[in-house]
């Protein structure tokens, strides 16, 4: 099927959900009108590009009958003269189509659990893993996004061990999910007396959030354990059991919470993590497969790739999956990663592209 035909589809799918909006079915039923309007926006651009594009085929078509049929001189210069710009457009419309035909991410729109850990580097490693939760909390304040801390493990001198939160809004996985894989930090520790520059790094996986019809856990498979939770002091320590671990025995996958006051509440956070992390086991076994028959250059499923270098004293970022540098790491850090994201997504889109056969 060639992409004239696929768009047609496209079309005549459109024209059909039009038709769909005076029908008692579905106006009498909002989540079936709710899924309607939601296909309708997805395939609007597609649809706005194709007729555009037809517009422009029907004109081509009109200035070669011109051409080839007339006999007025003036008229044939004027078809020639738009013959030109014409194809310009077509040419421009045909790769703006081709990226809108791309299959789309199904986990695009979904939330995310974001996990955060420090790696290599000692306290230097927690600081910079704190640095990093407030520059996705501040990008998803930007954003519009809500996020809730689920799980925390800081350490005495401000760092972060661990964080793991759920952040919820539009299209949040979709911008979120270039982030996975290891961070790497270059600067000079506020601890370091000599001025050298130490490395260090932090590791961060986005996981799309799933409903329970997405991953089915058998009851049987988990061994709960209700414990106090433990801090540095202050609110964080209860009195009373309300913390929650959650071990999944086929997997070994362990979650736990313990931010909440609740032991309901605790547990219901835990339970959503876990489905996540079996989500996104099952999603990197297929990418897995995927990526034997052609490696992704973009996002590798291995979380273990170093994906981007924050230089301090350069005041320099690079994202070495794409080749970019940019030197605004201090604006970078306050949250406003909206460029950088947006390169990720032109090269995952390039790459996309010259992987699928357009006819």
């Amino acid at each position: 099927m060639n992409f004239l035909d696929k768009l047609e589809k496209v079309k005549q799918r459109y024209d059909q959900i039009n038709e769909l909006y005076s029908n008692p079915e579905y106006i009498n039923n909002p989540e079936k009108m709710i899924a309607l309007n939601k296909e309708k926006s997805e395939i609007e651009d597609v649809v706005q590009v194709y007729e555009k594009y037809v517009k422009i085929l029907k004109d081509i078509e009109g200035n070669k009958e011109i051409i080839n049929n007339s006999t007025e001189k003036e008229l044939v210069d004027m078809a020639y003269a738009e013959m030109d710009e014409l194809n310009a457009q077509k040419e421009k419309l045909e790769e703006e189509i081709k990226v809108l035909l791309l299959p789309k991410d199904p986990n695009d729109d979904k939330n995310v659990i974001m996990e955060i850990r420090a790696g290599t580097g000692g306290e230097e490693a927690a600081l910079f893993a704190n640095d990093l939760f407030r520059m996705y909390t501040r990008y998803a304040e930007i954003r519009g996004w809500k996020y809730e801390i689920i799980d925390l493990n800081e350490t005495g001198l401000g760092g972060i061990k661990e964080v793991i939160l759920s952040v919820s809004g539009d299209n949040v996985y979709g911008d979120l999910k270039y982030e996975s894989g290891v961070h790497r930090v270059q600067r000079v520790p506020e601890t370091e007396a000599s001025g050298r520059v130490h490395t260090s790094a932090a590791s961060v996986a986005v996981l799309p959030e799933v409903e329970d019809v997405e991953v089915e856990i058998n009851p049987n498979d988990l061994k709960i354990d209700i414990f106090r939770s433990g801090g540095a002091g202050g609110q964080n320590v209860n009195k009373v059991e309300t913390a929650v671990r959650i071990t999944h025995l086929p997997t070994g996958i362990v979650v736990q919470c313990q931010d909440e006051r609740s032991q309901l509440k605790n547990r219901q956070k835990a339970m959503k993590v876990l489905k996540a992390r079996l989500y996104d086991m099952e999603m990197r076994k297929q990418m897995e497969q995927i990526s034997a028959q052609r490696k992704s250059q973009v996002r590798s499923g291995d979380r273990s790739e170093k994906i981007r270098t924050y230089n301090f004293p350069q005041n320099r970022v690079t994202d070495h999956r794409i080749g970019l540098t940019l030197y605004n790491l201090s604006n970078i850090m306050e949250g406003q990663l909206d460029n950088l994201i947006e390169q990720l997504k032109l090269a995952d889109k390039a790459e996309k592209l010259q992987a699928a056969e357009f006819h």
